[in-house]
């Protein structure tokens, strides 16, 4: 205290001089610390874990609300960013490690994390400008090359502004004569900014048509699914995540006729109406394709979620045929907004399991399609199980309906699901399907 009040007195009888040293202190506190030469910096150390990690979102005319790819981008804003890694919200990767072994994994290492607190505890220095990475590039349109084919709506769906998450099913028809095998299928949103994700349904009975027409202007609305029971998919798309080429051999089928319906989930707080038109390119298989993608929906449509319940479990099984022997690829878990949690396991005849995917914090915005570093064997016998946690209380910030009502399985916004999609190839299976049309193919516009 004494030496605070003789410090405070002589900051009020020392006239101009104070306040000229005062604004030199403000400068000082407000620049950022310069590290010496071993120490962490924005330049050596953060700007390229924020390249390989945070750029395909935040970066300009993408997704992300801000970008970061410069040291002013990163500098104010380096609190937030601690947290949001500490708390594994960015990158967003919702499976829970150990839990299934997944390509494109994407979360930062704990070394990673270590080093991004280590230069906010220090002050964020900015380092040497010569340390810098080259910029990231960025594919310019199709990352995974020129498509065979690529199917785009008739016309472009003017987004309204808000503050809220729309979905929009586009229908898309083909004209193909015979079957074809697609072996990747990468999806161009129209507006990056805008588009929150992109799935890619296979229909072959109409319904997609009638749901198109019995609602004005392109496409129709379809939250919780598209509206009808897919005969396959063709994948999806997520900033970031790159597009999935099936193995050598390995296609999914593309029926002759086949209409796709192309899911779009927009995020638009622009502030203005923006038009999209996000297009699929298809690169069909070039050499035989003995195995086709065959999905396994393992589901539960009867179930109530009762009304202030705040872990209700729902549960779903499905055993193979003793005679059906497969591989798992993928795994798609699908839940509405009252999701929690989705853990889904394999059990085999002999009694033994293994874990397929774990989801311990369920966001309906953040939905994914997983691909298995190494495919899962699931011989005849193997059960697939899902347990799905729901939270249906006043205390669910995400809950769409207060107060709480008793929630069933539908299509709906209000409503619930549960699903584990998941991907497979039979393992006897020899279609021996040799690729008959021609090369280059044509076109749509």
């Amino acid at each position: 205290m004494v030496r605070a009040s003789r410090w405070l007195g002589w900051w009020r009888s020392s006239g101009p001089g104070r306040w000229r040293l005062g604004l030199a202190l403000v400068g000082v506190l407000a620049l950022p610390a310069a590290a010496g030469p071993d120490g962490v910096t924005y330049s050596r150390d953060i700007a390229p874990l924020l390249a390989t990690n945070c750029q395909a979102c935040h970066r300009d005319g993408e997704i992300a609300p801000f970008p970061l790819t410069s040291y002013d981008d990163a500098y104010p804003r380096r609190q937030k960013l601690l947290r949001t890694v500490e708390r594994r919200k960015m990158p967003p990767w919702p499976p829970v490690p150990g839990h299934g072994d997944f390509v494109g994994e994407r979360r930062l290492a704990d070394a990673d994390i270590a080093r991004l607190r280590a230069w906010v505890q220090a002050g964020a220095p900015e380092g040497d400008a010569r340390d810098l990475p080259p910029p990231r590039a960025f594919p310019a349109l199709w990352s995974a090359g020129d498509p065979d084919v690529v199917l785009v709506p008739a016309v472009a769906f003017d987004v309204p502004s808000a503050d809220r998450d729309l979905y929009r099913c586009f229908v898309v028809p083909t004209a193909f004569a015979e079957d074809r095998y697609v072996s990747v299928a990468e999806y161009l949103p129209g507006d990056r900014r805008i588009v929150h994700h992109v799935l890619g349904y296979i229909e072959t009975s109409g319904q997609a048509e009638a749901l198109d027409r019995a609602e004005p202007g392109p496409g129709y609305t379809c939250f919780g699914g598209p509206g009808f029971v897919a005969r396959g998919g063709l994948g999806g798309w997520a900033p970031g995540a790159p597009p999935t080429a099936m193995p050598d051999g390995v296609g999914m089928l593309l029926p002759a006729g086949a209409t796709v319906v192309v899911q779009v989930h927009y995020h638009n707080r622009t502030g203005t109406t923006v038009p999209d038109l996000t297009r699929v390119g298809l690169r069909f298989a070039r050499a035989t394709v003995d195995k086709r993608v065959r999905v396994l929906p393992v589901l539960n449509r009867e179930f109530l979620i009762p009304a202030g319940a705040e872990r209700h479990v729902v549960r779903a099984s499905y055993t193979l045929p003793p005679t059906w022997h497969m591989h798992a690829i993928g795994i798609s878990p699908h839940m509405h907004l009252l999701g929690r949690e989705m853990r889904v396991t394999v059990t085999y005849p002999d009694g033994t399991s293994r874990p397929l995917i774990y989801i311990d914090d369920w966001d309906f915005h953040w939905q994914g399609s997983y691909t298995f570093r190494t495919p899962v064997p699931l011989p005849g016998g193997s059960r697939i199980d899902v347990e799905a946690v729901y939270d249906n209380s006043s205390r669910n910030r995400r809950n769409p309906t207060l107060p709480p009502r008793d929630v069933r399985w539908g299509e709906g916004t209000a409503d619930e699901m549960c699903i584990a999609f998941v991907r497979t190839t039979v393992d006897v299976e020899r279609l021996g399907h040799q690729p008959t049309y021609l090369v280059p193919l044509a076109r749509q516009p």
